[in-house]
């Protein structure tokens, strides 16, 4: 079972810089890709940025050049610095990892971290 912790949430200013951060540990074989979802209150879960083992990265268009994924592989983390934030950003942020244990990957949530941007 792996557990995730997630840090760095709160309230900002637009214009302003937020580093996320969510640390895994357990009984972990091995972490293949790892991300960010967020949840806006009415709106549906959206992908936010990924990360694979190798480092590729993916991430919405609304966040494009603002935000950065980035991973310590070491430390089985998952960070998502983000810059230039806009009231539109405010939502609840979710890492998730995806176990590999010899067989179909598994995800973990982490238990969300709230994130609000005033204008």
């Amino acid at each position: 079972q792996v557990q995730l912790a997630e840090f760095g949430g709160g309230l900002v200013q637009a214009g302003g810089s937020l580093r996320l951060s969510c640390a895994a540990s357990g009984n972990i074989f091995r972490i293949n890709g790892m991300g960010w979802y967020r949840q806006a209150p009415g709106k549906q879960r959206e992908l936010v940025a990924t990360i694979t083992s190798g480092g590729h990265t993916n991430y919405v268009d609304s966040v494009k050049g603002r935000f950065t994924i980035s991973r310590d592989n070491n430390k089985n983390t998952v960070y998502l610095q983000m810059n230039s934030l806009k009231p539109e950003d405010t939502a609840v942020y979710y890492c998730h990892v995806d176990e590999w244990r010899l067989g179909p990957d598994m995800r973990y949530w982490g238990q969300g971290t709230q994130v609000t941007v005033s204008s």
